[in-house]
């Protein structure tokens, strides 16, 4: 087989996409481009590598394959990148971050303390919910991540460096809210609107009241934050969020903070990458960054 690295590139957005259109739409290429590549690689594979059910494209077994040996290929020649921009210095260089949806209250305040030190290299940001992260990490999609802690097990290294304490949030003129030493018991016989299932705040909030023996149901689950933050001040009920993705709503009176025994629940914001992962210069120079200094101080008051 005599396959080109344009080929490859080709084959891997539409596997990736699972359609010619958005794939030629990510690599700024017309779709008979595509398809030609495509197409191309086929005869020199020998055997068809998609196949079309209906509007919606799948791959064979030998695009299964092929998908396989590409992603690894990619990888190696994204390494080789990565080795001759360090050997350049920081000049042009480039990261791609993925961020917890929680993270995006923090992340842009660590970037753009990070490109005044560093103006030349450029950032790419995605903010997501925890499984997709997780999936990016696993698929090497991005050379670091910025989340909760990462579940166990996973061939992650993971390196704390900033606090997230939750707290719980009332409306102002909540009847908890001008009550002293609040048991969790009492808290407890108040509906919670919560993060969905799965997220790592749910899951550091379920674990926190399994522990301290106290049933927390949640009246009404949620996907964001910020939905969180509208509810509760609207007096739906009571919530549970990181106290950096509710500082400007506690400044403007909007929301308070209720003084609840064995609160706030201590979490961490870790620097996640895949282990073994070699970190481009700029990557490793932003990751310096965060883990040599106070990175508090580098968030607003």
């Amino acid at each position: 087989m005599h396959l080109t690295f344009r080929q490859l590139q080709v084959f891997t957005a539409v596997a990736k996409h699972q359609s010619f259109t958005r794939a030629a739409q990510a690599l700024y290429l017309s779709q008979p481009a595509v398809s030609m590549q495509v197409r191309q690689m086929e005869e020199q594979v020998g055997l068809p590598l998609f196949e079309q059910l209906g509007r919606r494209i799948y791959l064979t077994e030998a695009g299964r394959e092929m998908a396989r040996y590409s992603a690894a290929i990619t990888q190696q020649l994204e390494e080789a990148v990565q080795v001759i921009n360090d050997l350049k210095g920081l000049a042009g260089g480039h990261i791609h971050i993925s961020v917890a949806t929680t993270g995006a209250y923090i992340a842009p305040y660590l970037l753009a303390a990070f490109s005044k030190l560093h103006p030349q290299v450029t950032v790419s940001m995605d903010v997501t919910n925890r499984e997709t992260l997780l999936h990016q990490l696993a698929e090497n999609e991005v050379d670091i991540a910025i989340m909760g802690r990462p579940p166990a097990g996973l061939a992650l290294e993971a390196t704390a460096f900033l606090e997230n304490p939750l707290v719980i949030i009332a409306a102002p003129d909540h009847p908890l809210a001008r009550i002293k030493a609040i048991t969790l018991d009492m808290v407890a016989t108040y509906p919670f609107i919560m993060r969905e299932p799965g997220s790592g705040t749910r899951i550091a909030v379920e674990q926190f009241f399994e522990k301290a023996g106290v049933a927390l149901h949640a009246s009404i689950e949620v996907s964001s934050h910020e939905a969180i933050k509208h509810a509760v001040r609207a007096g739906m009920g009571l919530g549970i969020a990181s106290l950096h993705t509710v500082r400007e709503e506690l400044l403007a009176g909007h929301l308070a903070v209720l003084d609840v025994q064995g609160m706030p629940i201590e979490r961490h914001w870790y620097l996640v990458h895949r282990q073994g992962k070699r970190l481009s210069a700029a990557a490793q120079a932003f990751r310096d960054f965060l883990l040599n200094q106070d990175a508090a101080r580098l968030l607003p008051a």
